[in-house]
């Protein structure tokens, strides 16, 4: 399925367990979409897909924005209001370039925080300038399920 779990590894120690990395979980296999594809065809992707968006990557896997539904919603509700026709406009026009990042040798549970505090539900995970993976918040709810009797301190 292209998700490297966690698959029930048990964390023997404090240390252990905040050494679980974004790497150990990330999922890599993605939808991609390219910032020269139009918006429709993004749309239809994310349709049959079934995804809420993903990364925007250039020919280098260079990861240049994300697109979302709710970038697509804009743009359709804009096209309507302004009576413009969406044939012509390109991802690279509707996708969000403010992206934050994620390092695969982060740990895990110091991602959570950026999850709440970014309130983001999945960030790229990019190494040496190259897109990677995704870590999604299921992601970490499946390596928090997957260290059943294990303490968070001593």
């Amino acid at each position: 399925m292209g998700i490297k779990s966690f698959q029930g590894k048990r964390a023997e120690s404090v240390q252990e367990i905040n050494q679980i990395s974004v790497r150990d979980s990330m999922n890599i296999s993605m939808v991609l979409f390219n910032e020269e594809m139009s918006l429709l065809e993004a749309m239809e992707i994310m349709i049959k897909k079934k995804v809420s968006g993903g990364p925007v990557v250039d020919e280098n896997k260079k990861l240049v924005g994300i697109i979302s539904e709710g970038d697509c919603v804009k743009q359709i509700s804009d096209s309507r209001y302004y009576n413009m026709p969406m044939s012509d406009v390109k991802v690279k026009h509707k996708m969000s370039t403010n992206i934050e990042s994620i390092h695969p040798d982060e740990s895990i549970f110091d991602v959570g925080n950026k999850f709440l505090t970014l309130k983001r539900r999945r960030f790229p995970v990019v190494e040496n300038g190259k897109l990677i993976g995704l870590v999604s918040q299921k992601d970490m709810l499946r390596v928090a399920t997957g260290m059943k009797g294990n303490h968070w301190r001593k």
